[in-house]
């Protein structure tokens, strides 16, 4: 490895290292002062405190990651550009496109460990943080179930067969009432529900009546509204979430839902984020690159550092956007996890050979 590609290597890690623990310590401290009187209220011990965020270090790991990489690579080619070293390597003969491949390099090890972090580490501590804030703090259910969910309701019962977060649907109702000597009183059974102005419009439904003399009418609703006391916000504390569940695990459960004949595209489009988004390391990696080369007219490393955190501002707005359309079905799943890497790797490139 030639000298100029260790040195850019290790500068980067440097840098790297010291935006990641500011970057850790403003999302802890602001993340704390957000939640710690939800604790104190719940009368959740500070030991119980402490080890919900230690749990939530991963995550925050895992998503300030890559704006560390991109600040890094600002901070390092910034310098390199005010102390005159980058003209020096291009008087030497030295391109652009030779530094950019320890970089290139370096910005894909990053991507493959930010990958196996999220696949491995993160599922594992954010289940056991989410635990604590839903069954310490909320004093909810402890069961986080993904799909054949029940639910006891007053004087009822509800089993859902699987439930959609995205479009605060359900399918495979089933809902039993109870009268005072816990004998049933009606069941309806629906095929799909939606939630709408505070109530379940549930479709395809079969009601059970009970009579008084013990025997049961029946009746087949094509729609049916229904006000009880369930609401998405519950169904979400107990379905497991795409971010506690491992690459695999999410692939096994997605084939599960189609299988049974369910729309699983959130969970598609999850699935699909989880490949494209550690690839946001190696796009940070170029961004960086392009905005430094471009930026040599002595604006200074506060102005390429500004650059920076607008584009990834930028990044995160299309990106949420994108993951946020593919759940709502009106953009396929690889299209709306890896649209954002797409558009920002061709404006990256474009900028490159502009300048070079």
């Amino acid at each position: 490895m030639q000298i100029i590609h260790k040195y850019l290597i290790r500068e980067v890690l440097k840098n790297f290292a010291i935006v990641l623990a500011a970057a850790m310590t403003i999302y802890l401290v602001v993340d704390f002062f957000e939640k710690i009187d939800d604790f104190l209220e719940s009368m959740v011990p500070i030991s119980q405190a402490l080890i919900f965020f230690m749990f939530r270090l991963p995550l925050i790991i895992a998503q300030v990651t890559p704006v560390g990489v991109l600040l890094a690579v600002l901070i390092v080619l910034g310098l390199m550009a005010r102390n005159n070293e980058l003209v020096a390597l291009q008087s030497g003969g030295i391109s652009t496109y030779y530094l950019l491949k320890s970089l290139f390099v370096l910005g894909l090890a990053f991507s493959l460990f930010l990958f196996f972090f999220a696949e491995i580490v993160v599922p594992i501590t954010m289940a056991k943080a989410n635990h604590i804030w839903e069954v310490k703090v909320n004093k909810q259910e402890a069961t986080f179930k993904q799909k054949d969910i029940w639910i006891k309701g007053n004087r009822a019962i509800y089993h859902i067969a699987y439930f959609n977060p995205a479009d605060k649907s359900i399918s495979g109702v089933t809902f039993n009432f109870f009268d005072d000597r816990f004998n049933i009183a009606k069941r309806i059974d629906a095929k799909k529900g939606i939630y709408e102005d505070g109530r379940w419009l549930l479709h395809d439904c079969v009601e059970q009546i009970r009579l008084e003399d013990g025997s049961y009418q029946v009746v087949y609703p094509l729609q049916r509204t229904l006000k009880i006391d369930l609401a998405p916000e519950d169904l979400k504390r107990l379905v497991k979430k795409s971010e506690e569940m491992s690459f695999n695990e999410l692939s096994t459960y997605i084939q599960k839902v189609k299988e049974e004949g369910y729309d699983a595209t959130p969970y598609q489009v999850d699935w699909q984020a989880k490949l494209a988004f550690p690839v946001v390391c190696l796009v940070m990696t170029l961004v960086g690159t392009a905005i430094s080369v471009r930026n040599r007219k002595k604006e200074g490393i506060a102005m390429g550092i500004a650059y920076g955190i607008g584009v990834a501002f930028c990044y995160w707005v299309v990106y949420g956007l994108c993951i946020s359309l593919g759940h709502n079905g009106l953009l396929q799943p690889f299209l709306a996890a890896w649209v954002t890497n797409t558009i920002f790797v061709f404006l990256s490139i474009v900028i490159l050979l502009y300048v070079e």
